[in-house]
């Protein structure tokens, strides 16, 4: 009988009862951790997420992709799992909330792949009481608990009482209460590059980080099987040229996007707002992904040389795709979290404002002539315009209507944000004129 190729790696997905237990901070720590020790580590994060990421990667120092069974496919998730497997001696997979929640959750993500789970446990408020919370995670699914690692410990003895409730659960590590903690604003967490001696404190978390080597040395190993090699994919945009935001304002990108669109055979030219450059000369399209324009409307409101390329691209018709914060950044007023309005590009008629809470939350899915294009939305922004939508997207699982999509002219925005690689077909459609004839 023959069987499929496979690998054989340490793997753990870290999960939690909620988010706010401090699943990314421990998640970096332990990679942090184990890159000092000589491993090769790989993270993932399951579920959608622009932030998560970009922390993790500067943890582990290798690029960190999304695992999600309905957003990037189980096939897509094996193959990513099977390619990290081939380079690394340890997987971590950052689960998303707490264990159960979403559909899929984190737990159906280690069920589908024989994932074993670590537990990370907010121990600041309980003692015994954390192990009665681990079991009930473990037995709820069930799943196959390998550990714990308990945060916010407050002494070795404290750590002690927590050990003796697991009972047959081994604590694996242990990370004390922070006097500094990874900053956060409204979208989550700060971005990398805006914490000021972020590899000293990732190191600090990785020395603070009471590990139990002999525990880790009996985690068991992961078969991963290797798919199939994909089918050789076309390139509809085979000799295109994409021009793409790329700053502080403008950086929620999946990196699996950008490896689809040179896939599809376009060439990628980064170009930066902020910094007021005009549209790449010979750009066949422009993607302006999301971010935080919010924090920037100032700077883009005077950057004139940017917004007249833009401008003049609309005007030329070539296919404008803007994303959430790329959309906030295209309409004609932006008005910030003091409530100044800042006038923006003025191509898509209408006023943008910021909410105290969330005003868009969940995965879901765009109607194409291809089939549907799946993503997520995000966002405490509101727009108000005049404009009809040309269609919305589909809330997942439930069905109802989510988030608008606009066309105006050569332009498509919406607030949601795409993950290209769920539809190869409705991506490269987005970005060639005749998909805004």
């Amino acid at each position: 009988m023959v069987t499929a190729a496979h690998i054989d790696v340490q793997v753990l997905l870290v999960a939690a009862v909620s988010s706010g237990q401090g699943k990314t901070t421990v998640t970096a720590a332990l990679a942090r951790k184990l890159v000092r020790l000589g491993k090769r580590v790989r993270v993932f994060k399951c579920g959608p997420d622009f932030i998560d990421p970009m922390l993790l990667e500067r943890a582990s120092g290798a690029p960190v992709r999304s695992l999600d069974l309905w957003m990037v496919g189980p096939e897509q998730c094996r193959s990513q799992l099977a390619q990290a497997a081939a380079e690394a001696d340890v997987i971590l997979i950052e689960g998303v909330m707490g264990l159960y929640d979403g559909t899929p959750s984190s737990a159906d993500l280690a069920r589908e792949f024989g994932l074993p789970v670590m537990a990370v446990v907010d121990a600041s408020a309980m003692a015994q009481t954390a192990g009665a919370l681990v079991h009930g995670l473990r037995d709820y699914g069930p799943v196959e608990m390998a550990g714990v690692i308990a945060n916010r410990v407050a002494s070795s003895g404290h750590a002690a009482m927590v050990a003796a409730a697991m009972r047959d659960i081994p604590l694996f590590a242990t990370l004390p209460r922070q006097g500094a903690s990874l900053p956060e604003r409204h979208l989550g967490l700060v971005v990398p590059d805006e914490v000021r001696n972020l590899d000293a404190l990732l190191d600090q978390l990785a020395d603070q980080l009471v590990f139990d080597e002999a525990a880790w040395a009996s985690l068991r190993s992961t078969r991963i099987a290797i798919p199939p090699a994909p089918a050789e994919q076309p390139t509809p945009l085979a000799g295109k040229t994409i021009a793409i935001a790329r700053d502080a304002a403008f950086m929620f990108l999946y990196p699996a996007n950008l490896d689809m669109l040179r896939t599809l055979g376009a060439t990628l030219h980064y170009f930066s707002p902020l910094a007021d450059q005009p549209l790449p000369a010979g750009a066949d399209a422009v993607y302006l992904p999301g971010g935080y324009p919010e924090l920037h409307a100032e700077a883009l409101s005077l950057a004139g040389t940017w917004q007249a390329s833009m401008r003049a691209a609309h005007a030329a018709g070539l296919p404008i795709v803007a994303e959430c914060g790329g959309m906030m950044a295209l309409a004609d007023t932006l008005a910030d979290q003091s409530g100044t309005a800042w006038p923006m590009a003025g191509l898509l008629p209408g006023a943008v404002s910021m909410q105290p809470r969330l005003a868009g939350l969940g995965p879901q899915a765009i109607a194409t002539e291809h089939g549907p294009l799946r993503g997520h939305t995000f966002h405490y922004s509101k727009l108000e315009t005049s404009v009809e939508p040309a269609s919305h997207s589909v809330k997942n699982p439930s069905g109802v209507q989510g988030e608008a999509q606009y066309r105006v002219g050569s332009l498509t925005a919406s607030y949601f944000h795409a993950y290209f690689p769920s539809n190869p077909a409705a991506t490269a459609a987005l970005f060639l004129r005749s998909a805004t004839a």
